[in-house]
Protein backbone atom coordinates (compact mmCIF):
# COMPACT_ATOMS: atom_id res chain seq x y z
CA UNK A 1 0.00 0.00 0.00
CA UNK A 2 1.21 3.32 -1.14
CA UNK A 3 1.83 5.89 2.08
CA UNK A 4 1.56 9.16 -0.20
CA UNK A 5 1.31 10.59 -3.88
CA UNK A 6 2.95 13.11 -5.46
CA UNK A 7 1.17 15.97 -7.19
CA UNK A 8 2.84 17.51 -10.14
CA UNK A 9 2.19 20.94 -9.92
CA UNK A 10 2.94 24.48 -12.18
CA UNK A 11 5.79 26.38 -11.11
CA UNK A 12 5.75 30.09 -10.41
CA UNK A 13 8.02 31.44 -13.35
CA UNK A 14 5.20 29.43 -15.84
CA UNK A 15 2.39 30.44 -13.53
CA UNK A 16 3.56 34.47 -14.10
CA UNK A 17 4.69 33.90 -18.06
CA UNK A 18 0.81 32.34 -18.48
CA UNK A 19 -0.74 35.47 -16.56
CA UNK A 20 1.74 38.20 -18.50
CA UNK A 21 0.79 36.27 -21.92
CA UNK A 22 -3.27 36.01 -21.10
CA UNK A 23 -2.81 39.99 -20.46
CA UNK A 24 -1.16 40.65 -23.61
CA UNK A 25 -3.57 38.33 -25.93
CA UNK A 26 -6.76 40.15 -23.99
CA UNK A 27 -5.30 43.83 -24.93
CA UNK A 28 -4.99 42.43 -28.39
CA UNK A 29 -8.56 41.64 -28.54
CA UNK A 30 -9.69 45.11 -26.97
CA UNK A 31 -10.27 42.88 -23.65
CA UNK A 32 -9.13 44.44 -20.18
CA UNK A 33 -8.89 41.17 -18.63
CA UNK A 34 -7.83 39.75 -14.67
CA UNK A 35 -6.01 36.16 -15.23
CA UNK A 36 -5.33 33.62 -12.30
CA UNK A 37 -3.20 30.85 -12.48
CA UNK A 38 -3.87 27.78 -9.26
CA UNK A 39 -2.06 24.57 -8.73
CA UNK A 40 -4.15 21.47 -8.82
CA UNK A 41 -4.76 21.71 -5.10
CA UNK A 42 -6.57 25.04 -6.01
CA UNK A 43 -4.25 27.51 -4.67
CA UNK A 44 -3.10 30.47 -6.28
CA UNK A 45 0.11 30.31 -7.90
CA UNK A 46 0.20 33.57 -9.87
CA UNK A 47 -2.36 36.68 -10.75
CA UNK A 48 -2.70 39.95 -12.98
CA UNK A 49 -5.17 42.48 -13.46
CA UNK A 50 -5.27 44.81 -16.55
CA UNK A 51 -5.36 48.60 -15.76
CA UNK A 52 -8.95 48.97 -16.17
CA UNK A 53 -10.45 45.83 -15.61
CA UNK A 54 -13.70 45.04 -14.03
CA UNK A 55 -13.47 44.73 -9.97
CA UNK A 56 -15.46 41.50 -9.90
CA UNK A 57 -13.62 39.98 -12.68
CA UNK A 58 -11.08 38.83 -10.18
CA UNK A 59 -13.11 36.36 -8.36
CA UNK A 60 -14.32 35.73 -11.93
CA UNK A 61 -10.90 34.51 -12.96
CA UNK A 62 -9.97 32.68 -10.10
CA UNK A 63 -13.38 30.41 -9.67
CA UNK A 64 -12.60 30.00 -13.12
CA UNK A 65 -9.13 28.81 -12.94
CA UNK A 66 -10.13 27.43 -9.72
CA UNK A 67 -12.74 24.81 -11.67
CA UNK A 68 -10.49 24.24 -14.45
CA UNK A 69 -7.57 22.74 -11.91
CA UNK A 70 -10.34 20.54 -10.22
CA UNK A 71 -12.30 18.73 -12.63
CA UNK A 72 -9.18 18.68 -14.99
CA UNK A 73 -12.08 20.19 -17.90
CA UNK A 74 -12.42 23.26 -19.48
CA UNK A 75 -15.10 25.47 -17.37
CA UNK A 76 -16.99 25.55 -21.12
CA UNK A 77 -17.30 21.69 -20.69
CA UNK A 78 -19.52 21.53 -17.95
CA UNK A 79 -22.86 19.81 -18.56
CA UNK A 80 -25.69 22.35 -18.45
CA UNK A 81 -27.50 19.85 -16.06
CA UNK A 82 -23.95 19.71 -13.51
CA UNK A 83 -23.72 24.12 -13.62
CA UNK A 84 -25.68 25.03 -10.94
CA UNK A 85 -25.51 21.76 -8.93
CA UNK A 86 -21.61 22.39 -8.92
CA UNK A 87 -22.01 25.86 -8.22
CA UNK A 88 -24.48 25.84 -5.25
CA UNK A 89 -22.17 21.95 -3.65
CA UNK A 90 -19.07 24.34 -3.99
CA UNK A 91 -20.51 26.91 -1.68
CA UNK A 92 -19.98 29.10 -5.22
CA UNK A 93 -16.15 27.95 -5.56
CA UNK A 94 -16.57 26.74 -9.04
CA UNK A 95 -18.02 27.42 -11.69
CA UNK A 96 -19.61 26.76 -15.48
CA UNK A 97 -18.99 30.19 -16.90
CA UNK A 98 -16.66 29.88 -19.81
CA UNK A 99 -12.97 30.89 -19.94
CA UNK A 100 -11.12 28.40 -17.35
CA UNK A 101 -8.89 25.80 -19.20
CA UNK A 102 -6.88 23.02 -17.23
CA UNK A 103 -3.22 24.14 -18.06
CA UNK A 104 -1.08 20.17 -19.55
CA UNK A 105 2.28 19.88 -20.25
CA UNK A 106 2.83 16.64 -21.70
CA UNK A 107 -0.17 14.99 -20.36
CA UNK A 108 0.69 16.07 -16.72
CA UNK A 109 -2.12 18.28 -15.12
CA UNK A 110 -0.31 20.39 -13.75
CA UNK A 111 -3.11 23.47 -12.57
CA UNK A 112 -5.86 25.87 -14.04
CA UNK A 113 -5.92 29.19 -15.86
CA UNK A 114 -8.64 31.68 -15.70
CA UNK A 115 -9.47 34.59 -17.87
CA UNK A 116 -11.70 37.29 -17.28
CA UNK A 117 -12.89 40.50 -18.05
CA UNK A 118 -14.52 39.80 -21.81
CA UNK A 119 -17.36 38.07 -22.71
CA UNK A 120 -16.80 34.53 -22.07
CA UNK A 121 -16.29 33.23 -25.19
CA UNK A 122 -13.71 35.79 -25.48
CA UNK A 123 -12.57 34.93 -22.27
CA UNK A 124 -12.48 30.90 -23.46
CA UNK A 125 -10.59 32.11 -26.59
CA UNK A 126 -7.85 34.18 -25.02
CA UNK A 127 -7.23 31.01 -22.78
CA UNK A 128 -7.09 28.99 -25.26
CA UNK A 129 -4.40 30.98 -27.61
CA UNK A 130 -2.27 31.26 -24.43
CA UNK A 131 -2.17 27.71 -23.76
CA UNK A 132 -0.59 27.54 -27.10
CA UNK A 133 1.88 30.38 -26.26
CA UNK A 134 3.03 28.79 -23.53
CA UNK A 135 3.42 25.39 -24.88
CA UNK A 136 0.64 23.77 -23.17
CA UNK A 137 -1.27 20.58 -24.09
CA UNK A 138 -4.85 21.66 -25.98
CA UNK A 139 -6.25 19.20 -24.70
CA UNK A 140 -7.12 18.11 -20.89
CA UNK A 141 -5.04 15.01 -19.30
CA UNK A 142 -7.13 11.90 -19.21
Amino acid sequence: MSTHTLVATITYETAARTVSAAIDAAERVGVRAVVTVVDPSMALVAFGRADGATPHSVETSRRKAMTAASTRRPTAAMAPDLAVALEHGSGGLLTSIKGGVPVVFDGVHVGGLGVAGGRPDEDARIAATVLAEIGADAEPAR
